[in-house]
């Protein structure tokens, strides 16, 4: 196992959701008081309902939060499709987040000036570097070992320097998006996945036990943590690893 990697098996989805948050936690504490700020990057899906129940019990500064996406489709606010729309219902009235610490994408726009666009709003953030550093990412990982929306077999694996990329071919719909790179993914502190459910068992298998040459064992900063937080489902086929 590499040194910069820790996977973590809980009993339960709860079990695990409390973990995560208690990481959320300590790293947000330490990023404001290190510095006033804590940048946060999350993707979508079945994430944003653990987030949703789970936030409420962490301890923090909100108003020193600011809010990144992954990655995000080429979507109006108020698409079933938009992770910026998803989050904003979940986590409104849950958690005391204004709508100004979300680093949303400008959606009237191509996927590739998008995406530029966005490029802007990180410089903007965390100034002149050659790549930001976020204090956490909070990463997904799809049936077909995808994450943020960086496809097995994809060009945009092979990225080096672009901080944000457009993708107008995304085998999952939307085709449009816009995504997070490997050397800006691969440049954070920490990086945590959380999974649970039997249905991932099979992919935890071959990303974990395996390690096959999948777009999420590309997650591997040199200069950062990766954690696996699985539930004990999800776990069920690595074999005590």
């Amino acid at each position: 196992m590499a040194s910069n990697k820790r996977i973590e098996v809980h009993k339960t989805e709860d079990a695990l959701i409390k973990r995560l948050c208690e990481y959320i936690e300590n790293i947000s504490k330490k990023a404001i008081e290190e510095r006033s700020a804590f940048t946060i990057g999350v993707s979508g899906g079945s994430l944003i309902g653990a987030l949703a129940k789970g936030l409420p019990g962490v301890k923090t500064e909100w108003s020193k939060w600011k809010i990144y996406f992954c990655d995000e489709r080429i979507v109006p606010f108020d698409d079933t499709e938009s992770t910026y729309g998803a989050y904003k219902k979940a986590l409104d009235g849950v958690v005391p987040i204004k709508d100004d610490q979300y680093r949303k994408i400008d959606p009237k726009l191509s996927a590739e000036e998008a995406a530029k666009d966005y490029i802007g709003k990180l410089k903007a953030d965390f100034g002149n570097v050659q790549l930001p550093r976020f204090d956490l990412l909070l990463l997904g990982m799809g049936p077909d070992g995808h994450t943020c929306s960086l496809f097995p077999g994809h060009p945009l694996l092979q990225e080096t320097s672009v901080w944000v990329a457009p993708i107008t071919d995304s085998p999952k719909p939307p085709p449009s998006r816009v995504t997070l790179t490997f050397p800006v993914i691969n440049n954070a502190a920490t990086s945590i996945f959380t999974i649970w459910g039997a249905g991932k068992a099979d992919m935890i298998k071959r990303v974990l036990a395996d390690k096959e040459d999948l777009p999420v064992n590309q997650v591997s900063p040199k200069n950062g943590l990766v954690h696996w937080l699985l539930d004990d489902a999800a776990a069920t086929k690595l074999n005590g690893l």
